[in-house]
């Protein structure tokens, strides 16, 4: 029994369209990294729209089932949620997309480069405070420590109450990643505690993996919230199982942990075991 059930009769269309904004020239990995995982986790279609071609970056040819666009040409089919951040760059273009896209009426996970240029810009932030449609952030301590003008060590030393900040100020999902990863609530009201994952996650790319599951997972139907709670589950599940293979968790890296999502994905009955202790 799949945590994700599917009726015999669908088609991709049913499975939802995860566009993941990023990719720019030095950075594509990292949304190649997400659109993997979104794919990998049953997502019908998955898009990187780029802020430009002119890098020839037109194919993931290891996983051609991607599709990737110009980001002013948008795709044909209709898109379900947003992935905004992995590898976009902070430059003054890749700010005005992200303040265009910001306000469409789907829900949108912002990660990476996108919570850096919001850090920069109170405008930025104050859009996402008013956004309707819902919004999930997964911010690094380092990240977190910008959007609230401090600093990744003051974050460490009261995780809970910067999480529930976050949430506030951008009235958004968090999920304040690092060891014992922390969700809140878009009130700041609910705060869980994710406790599977190791230090084998301790490693590039393993974010971008974290965001492209949990847009798959809202593109496939899963509310913000449960999909913030899976994916962090699955996300550090994935790591120890790679790591109780290999007898340990040094040389993990992120694009292993996609196949072992997949795994999960299809094995796991929902909620098989606690996803937290709240």
């Amino acid at each position: 029994m799949s945590l994700i059930q599917r009726d015999p009769e669908s088609n991709k269309g049913d499975h939802g369209t995860l566009a993941i904004l990023g990719g720019s020239p030095g950075m594509v990995g990292a949304a190649v990294l997400s659109a993997r995982c979104a794919l990998w986790s049953g997502t019908g279609r998955v898009v990187i729209a780029r802020l430009s071609l002119a890098d020839g970056f037109v194919l993931d040819a290891v996983q051609p089932e991607v599709m990737v666009i110009d980001v002013n040409a948008r795709a044909s089919r209709p898109i379900t949620t947003w992935l905004m951040g992995p590898g976009l760059g902070t430059s003054d273009e890749a700010a005005q997309i992200l303040q265009g896209l910001m306000s469409c009426n789907l829900p949108v996970v912002l990660d990476a480069d996108a919570l850096n240029l919001m850090a920069q810009d109170p405008a930025l932030q104050r859009q996402c405070a008013r956004r309707s449609a819902p919004t999930v952030i997964t911010p690094h301590p380092g990240e977190a420590g910008r959007l609230l003008n401090s600093s990744a060590q003051h974050i460490q030393t009261n995780r809970a109450a910067g999480a529930a900040r976050l949430s506030q100020q951008l009235n958004a999902i968090t999920v304040l990643k690092g060891h014992r990863t922390l969700i809140a609530s878009a009130d700041g009201e609910q705060l869980h505690e994710n406790m599977t994952g190791n230090a084998a996650l301790a490693c590039g790319g393993t974010g971008d993996v974290l965001a492209g599951l949990i847009g798959a997972l809202i593109a496939q139907g899963c509310s913000p919230m449960q999909a913030a709670l899976t994916g962090c589950r699955l996300h550090g599940e994935a790591a120890e199982r790679l790591s109780e293979r290999l007898g340990g968790m040094i040389g993990v890296t992120a694009g292993e942990l996609i196949p072992e999502i997949r795994l999960l994905l299809n094995q796991a009955p929902p909620l098989a075991r606690p996803i937290l202790d709240s």
